[in-house]
C-alpha cells in the first residue's frame, strides 16, 4: 500500500533528492570540522556550513548571514532567544495559540525571573486583530513573541502589523517560523523581526536535526550554552563575534549541507508558488470536510487563508483512533493529539479531546485529498452506524 503522508507540519516527507546527495558528499568528501582547522577538509566543510548561511540569508532578507545561527530546531532556537533576552520584572506579548517551545520558555521565565506574560487571544472568527497587541503592550513589554502561523488550525497572524506595534513601542520583536520558513513570504527588515526562529526540516525541505535563529545586529544575547567555537580559545569567555557567540561546539555539517539543498529547492520553486499549491490543496480538504456528516472542523473558515494545516474531530470517536484507522487501513500518514500546543486546543475549543490533523507538502496532490475524503466520510459513516 502507497503511503500518502499528510503530516508535514510536523516534518516534510518526501525530502528532494538532492538534500539526500548533499549530505552523502559532505560525509564522503569532507566530513572534517567546519572552523576547526585550516587544513582543506576543515576549510570545505567550513564553506559548505556558510553557503547554507547564504542561502537562508537570501531567503529571510538578512543582510549579513552571520547574523543567523544554527541549532538542531527550531525549540532550541527559542529558548536561546527568550532565556537569553528576558530579565527579571521584563513583560511579554504573546498569542494564545503557541506552540509549547515558545510557551514553556516563557513561563519558566515567568517562575524564574518574574517575567509577566500576556496571552492575546482572537477574535469571535478565530484571526488575530493587531490591536489587540497594541493594547496588551505595557512599558516594560520587552519582548513581543508570536507563531507566525498555528500548527493546529494553520491561521495565520498579521506579524508585519504586529512588528511595527513592537517598533512602537520599543519592544523587540521573536517570530516563530516553523510552519511559515519556506512556505510564507519573511523579510525581516520589512516586518520589522529582530529574531526570527525557524526548523530546516518543515517547509525548508532540509533534514533532522537542523534549524537556526537570526538575530539583528543590535541584539545582544546572553549565550546558553558556552564552550569551544574554533575562535578566541585563549580566552575564558564565549567570543563576541557571529556567529561563535551562539554555536559552541561541532554543527551538524553534514545536516547543513543537506540543508542547503533543501532551501536552493524551495528558492527554485518560489516560496509563493509552494503556497498556492498547498492553499489549493486545503480548499479541497475544507470543501471536501464540510460536507461529511458528523465531522467538525477547526480554524476559520474557507474563505480564509492559512497555511496547509486542517485539523478536524469525528462525532463519536476518538481522535487517536481515527488517525490509526487512517494509518493502518488507509495508508494515510496524519497526526492526532495536542500537538504540542494545549493553548491552540484551548483556543480552538478541542482542549478535552485533541484532534486529528492533516498537513501538506509540495509534494502532495489532490489525489491524496480525495483519499483522504473518501476514507473520513468511510470512517464517519461507520461510527455513526455503530
Amino acid at each position: 500500500m502507497r503511503v500518502i503522508y499528510l503530516d508535514n507540519a510536523a516534518s516534510t516527507w518526501p525530502k528532494p533528492p538532492e538534500v539526500k546527495e548533499r549530505m552523502a558528499e559532505a560525509i564522503e568528501n569532507f566530513a572534517a570540522n567546519p572552523g576547526r582547522g585550516g587544513h582543506a577538509l576543515a576549510m570545505k566543510a567550513s564553506k559548505a556550513v556558510f553557503r547554507t548561511r547564504v542561502e537562508l540569508a537570501r531567503l529571510f532578507g538578512i543582510q549579513n548571514p552571520n547574523d543567523l545561527f544554527f541549532y538542531m530546531n527550531a525549540t532550541q532556537a527559542l529558548n536561546q532567544a527568550i532565556k537569553g533576552l528576558l530579565q527579571e520584572g521584563d513583560h511579554v506579548v504573546t498569542s494564545s495559540i503557541e506552540h509549547n517551545s515558545v510557551r514553556r520558555p516563557l513561563e519558566y521565565m515567568a517562575r524564574t525571573k518574574n517575567v509577566e506574560i500576556t496571552y492575546v487571544e482572537p477574535r469571535e472568527d478565530q484571526l488575530y486583530d493587531p490591536e489587540d497587541f497594541e493594547k496588551a503592550m505595557k512599558p516594560n513589554t520587552r519582548l513581543v513573541a508570536v507563531s507566525h502561523a498555528s500548527n493546529l488550525t494553520g491561521v495565520i497572524l498579521p506579524i508585519a502589523q504586529i512588528g511595527e506595534i513592537a517598533k512602537k513601542f520599543q519592544a523587540l520583536f521573536l517570530v516563530d517560523a516553523s510552519q511559515t520558513a519556506g512556505v510564507l513570504p519573511i523579510h525581516v527588515q520589512e516586518m520589522k523581526i529582530d529574531m526570527l526562529a525557524f526548523p530546516g526540516h518543515k517547509g525548508l525541505y532540509g533534514p533532522q536535526g537542523t534549524g537556526g535563529l537570526y538575530v539583528q545586529p543590535d541584539v545582544d544575547l546572553e549565550p546558553l550554552i558556552h564552550g569551544g567555537t574554533g575562535s578566541q580559545s585563549e580566552a575564558i569567555e564565549q567570543p563576541t563575534t557571529r556567529p561563535d557567540r551562539y554555536e559552541s561546539g561541532t554543527v551538524n555539517t553534514a545536516g547543513l549541507a543537506g540543508l542547503h539543498a533543501g532551501v536552493s529547492f524551495v528558492l527554485e520553486k518560489g516560496v509563493d508558488h509552494i503556497h498556492a499549491h498547498e492553499w489549493k490543496l486545503t480548499k479541497q480538504t475544507l470543501a471536501g470536510l464540510h460536507q461529511i456528516e458528523g465531522v467538525e472542523v477547526y480554524g476559520p473558515g474557507i474563505e480564509v487563508e492559512r497555511v496547509g494545516v486542517i485539523s478536524f474531530n469525528i462525532a463519536g470517536a476518538d481522535a487517536a483512533e481515527v488517525s490509526f484507522i487512517l494509518d493502518q487501513q488507509y495508508g494515510i500518514a496524519t497526526r492526532a493529539g495536542y500537538h504540542c500546543t494545549p493553548l491552540g486546543h484551548r483556543t480552538a475549543g478541542t482542549e478535552q479531546r485533541g484532534a486529528v490533523r492533516a498537513s501538506y507538502g509540495v509534494y502532495n496532490t489532490e489525489q491524496d485529498v480525495e483519499a483522504l475524503l473518501n476514507a473520513v466520510r468511510e470512517i464517519a459513516s461507520a461510527f455513526q452506524s455503530s
